[in-house]
C-alpha cells in the first residue's frame, strides 16, 4: 500500500524509526549513485573535504587513515574502507601520503573536490523537489524534537 493510501491518523501512528530507516538507505543510495557517476564514491569525497583547507579541515594539515576514520565517525557506513579509498586517490594523484602515513591533499585533489562540489546542488534539488523549505524545516525540527525525547544529541 502506497502512503498516499494511508490516512493522516494512520500515518501517525507509523513507527518513525522505520521510516528515517527507509529515508536514509534511499538518501544515501541516490547519493552514492549520483556522485558515481562523476567518478567518485562518497568516501573519496569525504577524504578529499576532510583534507582541504578550503573545506571542513581547518588547517589542511595532513591526516592519517585512523584520523579521518575518527574525523568522520559519524557519517561513515559500516562498508566504507577509508584506506581502499585513499588508495585510489593517492593512484590518481588526488593525494600523497608522507613518511609519517599522514594524507596531503594536492593540488589536482583539489581541483576534483571542487568540481564534485559543484554537482552537490543539483543532487540536493533532486532529493528536495516537490518539498516547500517550510516543510523541510518542520520535518527536522520534529526530527530533533525526537531525538532529544530519546535523549540523543542534537548537534
Amino acid at each position: 500500500m502506497s502512503t498516499q493510501q494511508i490516512s493522516d491518523a494512520d500515518l501517525a501512528a507509523q513507527p518513525a524509526a522505520y521510516w528515517t530507516g527507509v529515508a536514509y538507505e534511499a538518501l544515501i543510495a541516490f547519493t552514492r549513485a549520483r556522485q558515481a557517476e562523476f567518478g567518485f564514491t562518497q568516501p573519496q569525497f569525504w577524504l578529499l573535504r576532510n583534507l582541504s583547507k578550503n573545506d571542513i579541515s581547518p588547517d589542511g594539515r595532513g591526516m592519517t587513515v585512523p584520523e579521518l576514520r575518527q574525523a568522520m565517525a559519524s557519517y561513515l557506513r559500516p562498508e566504507d574502507d577509508l584506506e581502499i579509498e585513499a588508495g585510489v586517490l593517492l593512484e590518481r594523484g588526488f593525494l600523497t601520503r608522507d613518511g609519517g602515513g599522514r594524507l596531503w591533499i594536492t593540488d589536482s585533489g583539489e581541483k576534483a573536490r571542487v568540481d564534485l562540489k559543484r554537482h552537490s546542488p543539483a543532487i540536493r534539488a533532486r532529493i528536495h523537489q516537490d518539498i516547500d523549505d517550510a516543510d523541510y524545516v518542520t520535518t527536522l525540527k520534529v526530527l530533533q524534537q525526537m531525538i532529544r525525547n530519546t535523549g540523543g544529541p542534537v548537534a
